[in-house]
C-alpha cells in the first residue's frame, strides 16, 4: 500500500465511511509501516496487532457517521494513561499499570479512534530535545542526524514518519511545539484546561496541557474538538469548547517583535525563513504590528529559574530519595533544584508573573495573535549530547512563557531550509482563541505548498468550512441545551454548530425553575442590576431554526439578548410570571456552574 493511500485523518475517515478502505485494513497498514520504519525507540509499548485489528473490525457494528475519528490509528505519549498499556513516563522504575483510560484517551476511543501504542519521551516530560530516555532516541523523521525534539519525541516522529496520522503529546514548556517544527508537522497546544489532564503524569500540574500532533491543522482541530470539554475528575479542567473554524478575518492583526529583539543564536537560515513567513502573512492580508517581546522573555526565565521547577520535583521526589540512579542524569540535575525553593521565593515569582500577565493583556489588546519562530534554530543529536542543558534551553526561547501566560498555541510548518532542516512558526493568542488560531493557521500552512510530514505527500486542498454566515441563524442557549447538557441533542440532531462560548451584558438574572428536566430561566433586568451570564451561541439553518423554536415549551421564550461585547442575538428568556417559586442563581454566573456546585446545596 503506497502513497496513494489516504494519509490524513480526514482522508482516512472519508475512505472508511465510503467503504473504500476498512478500519482493519488501515490498522494493518499502520503496523506494516512501523515494521518498515524499523525504529524501536519510537514506541515504548506497542499493542498486539491482532488485538488492534479486532477492535477496528468491531467498529463495523457502530454508525460511522457518529464517529468523527472512525477507525483512525492514534499513538499516545507514555505519560498519558491508556488501558492495556503500562505508563512509564520513560522511567522503568516509575512504571505502573493504570486501571482507567485518561479522559483524553477515553474521548478519542469514544470517537472511533484505535490506540495502537505508547510513545517515547524525554523522561518525565523534562526536555525539548528528545534524547533523555532510557528507551533510546527516536530518529528524526526528516533528517537522521537531527534531534527528534521533545519531550514528545515518539509522538512527533510517529506522525512525521507517517506511522500514524494523529498522536497525543503533552506541553508544559514547548513539548508539543518544538518537536512539531523539527518533524515538519502541526503541533496544537490548547488553552489550559481545555483538554482534561486526568490520567496524565504531571510535569507542572498548573501548566500542563495534553497536545495534538497531526499532518494538517484541520486534523488537529478535529481531535481537539473531540477531547475538549469539562471533566469533574480534573480540578484544573475548564469549560472551553473549541467552537467553529471560520474564514480568515479580513482585518487580521498579527504581532511581530520589534526590530532586534529576536534571537536565532547565529542561525541565518532560520532568521531568513522567519522573514519569509512574515512576507507570506502580509501577502495573505494580515497587518503586522510590532510589540515588545522583552516581558515575554522575562516570563520564560521564570519557568526554570523560578519556583515552577518545584512542581517537577514533587512528581519524582520519592523516587529521587529511594533510587536516584533510576532517573536520567540530566533530568535529575534539573529537577532536584526544585527542593531548594522557599515559599517566599514562590510568592515573589507569582506576584511578578501576575504583573507580566497584565503586560501581555495589553499587548493582545492591539492584535489578534502573535507570530513567532517555533524555535530559534535546530541541533543535531551529537551537539545536544555534548551540551545538553544549554542547547535545550535555547530551544525554549519562544515556548517557555506560553503556559505561564495562559496562551493557546499552534505550531505550523513554514519552510524547508536549503540544508534540509524544517522551520516552523507558532501562532499565540490568549486562552479561548483556539478556533481563531486554527482558522488562520490552516490557511497559512496550505499556502506554503509544503508536503506534510516526511513522506512527500502534498498538503490536501483546504476543505470548505461549514457555512455559518448569511444562511444560518444564531441562537443563544443558557441552560439544558448547552454542550454536554441533557437537551443538547435537540440542537445536534438538527445539525446545529457551536459558534462560540461567551457571556451576556451584565443586565440579566438567572433562575432555577422547578421543571423536569431541570432548566434555568434568564430574565433581563434594569441595566447594571444583574450580572453577566455564561451562554453558548449555536447556529442553525432557517428550517432547523424554525423547528427548534416551534418546539420550545412555555414558560420559555425566544427574545433578543445583548452580549458582553454589545452584539445582539436571539436566545432563551423566561416569562417572568413563573419566577415566584424559582430560585435566584444569578450568583453562579451560569447554569453549568450551578449544576456542578449549587444544585447540591
Amino acid at each position: 500500500m503506497g502513497a496513494e493511500q489516504p494519509e490524513t485523518v480526514a482522508a482516512i475517515v472519508a475512505a472508511h465511511r465510503a467503504g473504500a478502505l476498512t478500519p482493519a485494513q488501515t490498522i494493518a497498514r499502520t503496523y506494516q509501516r512501523i515494521r518498515d520504519h524499523n525504529d524501536p525507540a519510537v514506541f515504548i509499548s506497542l499493542r498486539e496487532e491482532t488485538d488492534a485489528i479486532a477492535e477496528a473490525a468491531r467498529l463495523a457494528t457502530r454508525d460511522p457517521a457518529s464517529l468523527p475519528l472512525y477507525g483512525v490509528p492514534v499513538a499516545v505519549k507514555d505519560n498519558i494513561d491508556a488501558l492495556g498499556f503500562p505508563t512509564t513516563a520513560a522511567c522503568p522504575a516509575f512504571s505502573y499499570t493504570p486501571t482507567y483510560d485518561s479522559t483524553a484517551v477515553q474521548r478519542l476511543r469514544a470517537a472511533g479512534a484505535i490506540i495502537i501504542g505508547k510513545t517515547n519521551l524525554d523522561q518525565f516530560a523534562t526536555g525539548l530535545v528528545g534524547v533523555r530516555s532510557p528507551y533510546g532516541i527516536p530518529r528524526n523523521s526528516i533528517r537522521d542526524d537531527l534531534i527528534p525534539g521533545g519531550s514528545s519525541s515518539g509522538s512527533a516522529t510517529a506522525v512525521g514518519a507517517g506511522l500514524v496520522p494523529l498522536s497525543l503529546g503533552t506541553d508544559t514548556a514547548g513539548s508539543g511545539r518544538v518537536p512539531a517544527m523539527l518533524n515538519n508537522i502541526v503541533g496544537l497546544k490548547p488553552s489550559l484546561g481545555m483538554i482534561s489532564t486526568a490520567g496524565l503524569v504531571p510535569a507542572c500540574r498548573t501548566l500542563d496541557c495534553i497536545s495534538v500532533f497531526a499532518l494538517t491543522v484541520d486534523d488537529a482541530a478535529l481531535a481537539l474538538s473531540v477531547m475538549a470539554g469539562p471533566d469533574q475528575a480534573d480540578p484544573f479542567s475548564r469549560d472551553r469548547p473549541l467552537g467553529a473554524l471560520t474564514p480568515m478575518p479580513a482585518n487580521l492583526r498579527l504581532g511581530v517583535p520589534r526590530s532586534g529583539q529576536l534571537i536565532f543564536f547565529g542561525d541565518k537560515e532560520s532568521e531568513a525563513a522567519y522573514g519569509e513567513a512574515l512576507k507570506r502573512w502580509a501577502a495573505l492580508g494580515a497587518t503586522l504590528v510590532e510589540f515588545d517581546l522583552e516581558p515575554f522573555y522575562e516570563t520564560a526565565r521564570l519557568l526554570y529559574e523560578g519556583p515552577w521547577v518545584a512542581e517537577r520535583y514533587l512528581v519524582i521526589k520519592d523516587l529521587l530519595a529511594s533510587a536516584p540512579d533510576a532517573i536520567h542524569a540530566v533530568t535529575r540535575e534539573i529537577t532536584a533544584a526544585g527542593a531548594r525553593l522557599s515559599a517566599a521565593e514562590t510568592f515573589s515569582a507569582l506576584y511578578r508573573l501576575q504583573g507580566l500577565r497584565k503586560i501581555a493583556e495589553r499587548t493582545f489588546a492591539g492584535v489578534d495573535a502573535l507570530v513567532l519562530p517555533t524555535a530559534p534554530t535546530a541541533y543535531t543529536t551529537a551537539q545536544v549530547l555534548a551540551n545538553p542543558i544549554e542547547l535545550n534551553s535555547r530551544l525554549g526561547t519562544y515556548t517557555n512563557f506560553v503556559n505561564l501566560l495562559d496562551l493557546c498555541g499552534l505550531a505550523v510548518p513554514a519552510a524547508m531550509r536549503s540544508d534540509g532542516i524544517p522551520f516552523g512558526i507558532t501562532l499565540l493568542a490568549p486562552a479561548g482563541r483556539d478556533a481563531l488560531l486554527a482558522s488562520i493557521g490552516r490557511v497559512f500552512h496550505a499556502d506554503t505548498k509544503l508536503t506534510v510530514g516526511a513522506k512527500g505527500v502534498a498538503h490536501p486542498p483546504l476543505a470548505p468550512l461549514p457555512t455559518s454566515s448569511d444562511d444560518e441563524i444564531p441562537i443563544a442557549v443558557v441552560g439544558a441545551h448547552l454542550s454536554g447538557m441533557v437537551l443538547n441533542s435537540e440542537l445536534t440532531t438538527l445539525n446545529a454548530k457551536l459558534v462560540e462560548a461567551t457571556k451576556t451584558a451584565p443586565d440579566y438574572k438567572l433562575y432555577a425553575l422547578k421543571t423536569t428536566p431541570p432548566k434555568p430561566g434568564m430574565l433581563r433586568v434594569e441595566a447594571g442590576k444583574g450580572a453577566a451570564i455564561e451562554l453558548e451561541i449555536w447556529s442553525l439553518s432557517p428550517s432547523a431554526f424554525g423547528k427548534f423554536v416551534n418546539a420550545i415549551p412555555s414558560p420559555m421564550a425566544i427574545g433578543t439578548i445583548t452580549l458582553a461585547d454589545g452584539r445582539s442575538v436571539k436566545g432563551f428568556l423566561v416569562e417572568p410570571e413563573v419566577l415566584g417559586e424559582a430560585r435566584d442563581i444569578t450568583g453562579f454566573g451560569g447554569w453549568r456552574k450551578f449544576m456542578a456546585e449549587g444544585a447540591r446545596r
